[in-house]
């Protein structure tokens, strides 16, 4: 048996005999600051609180499908976002604060376990419909990757910028992140935003400082996804299901 498999069936076996990630490993916002919690989600319960959250989909993605089905809880404090096949159909899924919760500037933090299989990969990012705009950059509106995790054969994640639109006009800025052991256990991911710049940090650490397309001024939303593409590898040699597991989602802002 693949020891991806193994990992994976052993890690699905605890989840259902109740275990839950240990949370005493929690990055705290950067400091200098005085922080206040604003929003956050710790996936409690056994239904995913529809004040804070919609599902993605139904409906096609690249090249696989977004099902709502493939975003919920365990039971156990944990959003479980699947990826599966079915015939010749390939889908994952994910959930945004679309409507529901939008802001700007603050600190954007998630804790989550990577999925194990080629073919697919998690992500954490902001976003605007303004992002489609063309001629002031990216300040009034812009897609913010807080990470993308679709190398499952290096430890690395990419945190990237996307402005002006994703036709003739695109453009962006992406960094990739060698981070050591990112695909074993769980890791926090998050972003310090300021009217300024962007601060991306990994396990509490900080890992880019960047204003590339000149930094949004507008509130975004927040989304928690998997994608299925080449990027991350041919999802025909992933052992499926797989699963993006995340812990929390936090956003907080300075006290003053």
């Amino acid at each position: 048996m693949p020891l991806q498999l193994m990992r994976r069936l052993f890690f699905v076996s605890l989840l259902a005999l109740g275990w839950c990630a240990p949370r005493t490993c929690r990055a705290e916002p950067p400091p200098g600051k005085e922080w206040k919690l604003v929003w956050g989600d710790e996936f409690d319960g056994k239904q995913l609180d529809e004040s804070k959250w919609e599902k993605v989909g139904d409906g096609p993605r690249r090249k696989a499908f977004w099902l709502k089905e493939n975003a919920y809880l365990d039971g156990n404090g944990h959003l479980v976002i699947r990826s599966k096949k079915d015939g010749e159909r390939y889908s994952c899924g994910g959930i945004r604060t679309r409507g529901k919760y939008e802001r700007r500037f603050g600190y954007f933090e998630i804790r989550c376990k990577m999925p194990d299989e080629v073919g697919t990969w998690a992500a954490f990012w902001l976003m605007t419909p303004s992002v489609r705009r063309v001629g002031d950059g990216g300040k009034d509106g812009a897609e913010i990757d807080i990470f993308e995790s679709p190398w499952r054969e290096q430890d690395a994640i990419n945190v990237a910028i996307h402005w002006d639109g994703y036709g003739r006009d695109h453009k962006s800025a992406a960094w990739k992140i060698e981070s050591p052991g990112v695909n074993e256990d769980f890791h926090m991911f998050g972003l310090h935003w300021t009217a300024d710049e962007y601060i991306f940090y990994c396990d509490g650490k900080e890992v880019k400082r960047t204003d590339a397309g000149g930094v949004c001024q507008v509130p975004v939303y927040l989304k928690v996804t998997t994608e299925i593409g080449e990027w991350a590898g041919d999802i025909s040699k992933a052992a499926l299901p797989d699963y993006f597991v995340v812990d929390y989602v936090r956003v907080y802002e300075t006290a003053d």
